[in-house]
């Protein structure tokens, strides 16, 4: 069983266009790639995906063990400001926060988790960094890097290489081949068709036409 199958999707927000997609599913280690113009609907199917949205007909069905804590979501605007006043390795570890609960401390096997995500995105080096004082590449393996502190099956990202060099994209592309040799599932809304190689599977997401009498 897929961790996640979509079947006859419409979605989109009260008032604005019905978008549709094709049928599609997400298998563990798959590399799932989304294009489409502009206010296709794209960031919408991330958010359906996610279990922020409900779509409006079809049906998502996940595999039982894709609970919550299993899917990490990075969306285009970053969950943090550019200024944000924290080191690296303090927002490395927040990601370990849901596993934290209501403990006033981390344990230490959170702390491990989250010093093997830095070496992991091959950012162990930065640890001690103000978050603030990196280039955005930097910044987004930060993140990916805070997104994987906890062991997860699914990772969403919407437009990932936005305002990135080539360079940091090479970067962000390697670290999320170790995602995907891990076995986590990617789905990456882009309009970089070529970002990371081929896709296990590719498609458009798109307005659907309504007719007029």
């Amino acid at each position: 069983m897929p961790l996640i199958s979509c079947t006859n999707l419409r979605f989109g927000y009260a008032g604005g266009p019905v978008l549709t997609c094709p049928d599609f599913t997400v298998g563990s280690g798959d590399y799932v790639r989304i294009t489409g113009s502009n206010g296709t609907g794209k960031t919408t199917l991330l958010r359906v995906l996610a279990g922020l949205l409900a779509p409006q007909s079809g049906e998502v069905i996940r595999h039982p063990t894709l609970l919550p804590g299993t899917v990490g979501y990075l969306p285009q605007r970053p969950p943090l400001q550019d200024d944000f006043p924290a080191t690296v390795w303090e927002v490395v570890l927040s990601g370990c926060q849901s596993l934290r609960g209501w403990r006033p401390y981390f344990r230490a096997d959170e702390v491990g988790l989250a010093r093997a995500a830095l070496r992991r995105f091959g950012i162990a080096d930065l640890a001690k960094r103000s978050y603030a004082a990196l280039s955005g590449g930097q910044r987004q393996r930060v993140l990916l890097a805070r997104s994987m502190a906890v062991p997860r099956k699914l990772m969403l990202f919407d437009e990932p290489t936005t305002g990135l060099d080539c360079a940091s994209v090479a970067a962000l592309e390697e670290g999320l081949r170790t995602i995907l040799a891990e076995g986590v599932a990617l789905v990456v809304v882009t309009h970089e068709k070529s970002f990371l190689g081929d896709a296990t599977r590719s498609f458009e997401v798109c307005r659907e036409e309504v007719a007029h009498g």
